[in-house]
């Protein structure tokens, strides 16, 4: 009598203890996040947590314990679901328990039930997570909210529930649940889904006045019944291992069984098993719980049965020519293999036994006093008919879908209709070709449908591309490509072919190329020289952005400037500023070297000399030049230089002195064709008159013939003999320019 009188005291002094405490580990403001180190709150013992427990590659929000490794979880937010790496749970300053998405959606919370807001969490020793203010209230509790498990020192008020998960490893709400109703009664109910209403019950205590359903601090579990220790209907054997050496949980399981676990801690010593066991579950046998009810799947789904295995948990199975749903999910239900009967036959299909198997919710017709093949051939002749069961000479039709399946003794047999393997085949290859007329049609006219569209994609395409084409052809004759680091204006062909009024004024000729006089429509005041490159293959377009890229980026006072381009299709032309005198042709061959209006002598072409820079001294490329002024190095294969350039213009130079080409191919002695190559002979061998023999003013001043001439000749050698800075050369050019030109009256009267 001592002993419970101190049981129940211990009851009634446990909410005072527990309102005593103190729950702060948790402040506002603090969060978890998926990615933490350690994503929980864990307890002031440690054994359990609070916080994102890890499935697979996702998480969910629950209490667990922390020291077991499996099936640990004893309760979980926001109905079981999972949440992605990332997401947060966090005490609000306000004082909720809220949960969010990594993009900060709240998807779950939990706040105080009245205006007190919570201002600390805990998780406790007890397994119950709390929020609490500064008075230590309680306002919020894990407890108040259970979902599939209690543990010790929980209780189930009228109305409170537990709601069976939806697999072994899914949280989601499943097809169970255990509730203390209003009326007293403790049931299980199998639930629709997805809606969540409640079949007819499979298990109940029959009671009318259970208040509470208690999980105590000693391990036990009962229905109290009212007021006294002894009113009560008791749910767990009456030995039980104690709560110091064990840890205990009873869950409402996927299957529909409610089951109380135990296992082992540590202090055991290894004297049991380190896994959970059964130690009591209600019902006794889930197959045959649902024998009454004529609504619902049963535990194993349609189309299956249920038998217990060697541990009395439920194994679903499959008839003959049925498979699973979802090989994952056995109890999920199981389908056909094979087509379903048309009424009006019968050939195709055939009966299989399975013994003491029924599904007693799935009759819809009975025969009694009748023989086995008598039921056997009327499922077989009814197209409405699943499956025949027999039992003590009567027969029982069964329709589709069969529900509620179970082994049962009382039944003899079951004979499940199946197609026969070649006549099934047959049939759907019947079924198939009267597929096939009812889609000739419809199949003619979506394949006609199809090839006309085709043939408009493939015709919208070749538009699209000669479009695409067009457009670009377009766009080159409308913007020709500029060259990078050129200061020039881009010209259309049809803007030059305007201003040399269709190239009608010529102005020279050149080896690749012909020069033409024109007006810019955009400045009347100032003319222009076109030249144009007379025919387009790789070395003469090579030449062409040579020459541009060269001399475009070129500014010197004895260089023809060049204004701007054209590069169009097979279009080559280069305009040039205009040059009112005449070119020196009469002194050399080339249109290349010409006389403005102040008589200055400019050249253009000027070969590659003018493309580098100052740190840029050295390159190697292709020939490029105008024949019989290209410098020995490009022969050579030598490094090519600013020398090349200066020895053209010596060459040039050496012409305007002789009155003669560099080049005389019908010359009366061969050593004489070369202009160089002779220049240098007399020099040798000091007959310089003879350059000149022809020009009396010029032979009888020897001292400045000679001067002239080592000029030339240095300027051919300088090479291959010294190092000469362009700018220094090209200023002693100048200088000994000036007394060359002053033959300028003399030569021309000469020559013309």
């Amino acid at each position: 009598m001592a002993s419970v009188f101190l049981y129940l005291l211990s009851l009634l002094l446990f909410p005072l203890f527990s309102s005593a405490q103190t729950y702060r580990n948790v402040t506002l403001g603090t969060s978890l996040s998926t990615n933490d180190k350690n994503p929980y709150w864990a307890s002031p013992s440690g054994e359990f947590a609070f916080g994102f427990y890890p499935i697979q590659d996702v998480f969910v929000l629950a209490i667990w314990y922390e020291k077991i490794a499996v099936e640990s979880i004893i309760w979980t937010a926001n109905g079981g679901n999972t949440v992605e790496s990332g997401s947060k749970i966090e005490l609000t300053s306000d004082g909720v328990l809220s949960l969010s998405t990594p993009n900060g959606t709240q998807i779950w919370k939990a706040e105080s039930m009245d205006s007190i807001g919570a201002t600390s969490a805990a998780m406790l020793d007890t397994g119950n997570f709390v929020l609490s203010s500064d008075e230590s209230a309680i306002k919020w509790a894990s407890f108040d909210i259970p979902t599939d498990t209690i543990v010790p020192t929980q209780i189930l008020n009228p109305q409170d529930k537990l709601s069976a998960r939806l697999t072994q490893n899914d949280y989601s709400q499943g097809r169970f649940e255990l509730i203390l109703q209003g009326d007293g009664n403790l049931v299980l109910y199998q639930k629709a889904r997805p809606m969540g209403d409640n079949y007819d019950g499979y298990w109940d205590t029959a009671t009318t006045n259970g208040s509470q359903l208690i999980f105590n601090q000693s391990g036990y579990i009962y229905l109290s019944l009212g007021s006294g220790n002894t009113n009560r209907i008791s749910l767990t054997p009456t030995t039980q291992v104690s709560p110091r050496e064990f840890y205990h949980r009873a869950t409402l399981d996927f299957d529909g069984v409610f089951r109380q676990y135990t296992y082992p801690k540590n202090s055991t010593g290894g004297r049991w098993r380190q896994s959970w066991s059964v130690s009591e579950y209600v019902p006794l046998n889930i197959c045959t719980a649902f024998g009454g009810s004529a609504l619902g799947s049963g535990v194993c789904g349609f189309n299956s049965y249920c038998k217990l295995d060697d541990n009395q948990r439920p194994q679903c199975n499959c008839p003959p020519g049925y498979t699973y749903l979802d090989s994952n999910n056995t109890f999920n239900g199981c389908k056909q293999d094979f087509l379903p009967q048309t009424c009006g036959t019968s050939d195709g299909f055939e009966m299989r036994e399975i013994l003491t198997t029924n599904w007693p919710t799935s009759d819809y017709g009975r025969f009694t006093s009748v023989t086995e093949d008598w039921c056997r051939q009327t499922c077989l002749d009814d197209c409405f008919c699943a499956a025949a069961v027999l039992g003590g000479g009567t027969c029982w039709l069964k329709k589709f879908p069969l529900s509620n399946g179970k082994t049962d003794a009382t039944a003899d047999k079951a004979l499940i209709k199946v197609g026969k393997p070649q006549l099934v085949l047959n049939n759907r290859n019947n079924s198939c070709k009267k597929d096939r007329d009812n889609l000739i049609l419809p199949g003619s006219i979506l394949l006609g449908s199809s090839m006309l569209f085709n043939l408009l994609l493939i015709s919208v395409i070749c538009l699209a591309i000669c479009g695409f084409r067009h457009k670009k052809q377009h766009q080159m004759r409308q913007d020709p490509p500029s060259i990078s680091g050129m200061n020039l204006r881009s010209f259309t062909y049809k803007e030059l072919e305007e201003a040399t009024d269709k190239f009608k004024e010529q102005l020279g000729k050149g080896a690749f190329s012909t020069v033409y006089k024109g007006i810019l429509e955009s400045n009347p005041q100032s003319l222009v020289a076109v030249k144009r490159l007379e025919s387009v293959v790789e070395g003469v377009e090579k030449e062409f952005r040579a020459e541009m890229s060269a001399i475009g980026r070129t500014n010197h006072k004895n260089l023809v400037q060049l204004l701007g381009f054209c590069d169009e299709g097979a279009h080559r032309l280069l305009v040039y500023e205009f040059m009112k005198m005449a070119p020196l042709q009469a002194f050399s061959s080339e249109i290349q070297d010409l006389i403005d209006d102040s008589f200055n002598v400019k050249i253009s072409d000027f070969g590659l000399a003018k493309l580098l820079m100052s740190d840029q001294s050295r390159c190697t490329t292709d020939i490029r030049g105008t024949r019989g002024y290209v410098a020995p190095e490009w022969f050579k294969r030598m490094a090519i230089t600013a020398k090349v350039d200066v020895y053209s213009f010596g060459i040039m130079l050496l012409e305007i002195i002789c009155c003669r080409k560099n080049v005389e191919r019908e010359s009366w002695d061969e050593n004489y064709e070369i202009l160089s190559d002779w220049a240098y002979d007399c020099y040798v061998e000091n007959k310089l008159h003879l350059l000149v023999e022809n020009d009396e003013q010029a032979k009888n001043d020897g001292k400045m013939l000679e001067r002239d001439l080592n000029l030339k000749l240095e300027l051919e050698t300088v090479g291959f003999d010294i190092a000469l800075e362009l700018l220094l050369v090209i200023e002693k050019l100048v200088y000994h320019l000036v007394n060359a030109l002053s033959l300028r009256s003399r030569y021309l009267s000469n020559t013309f």
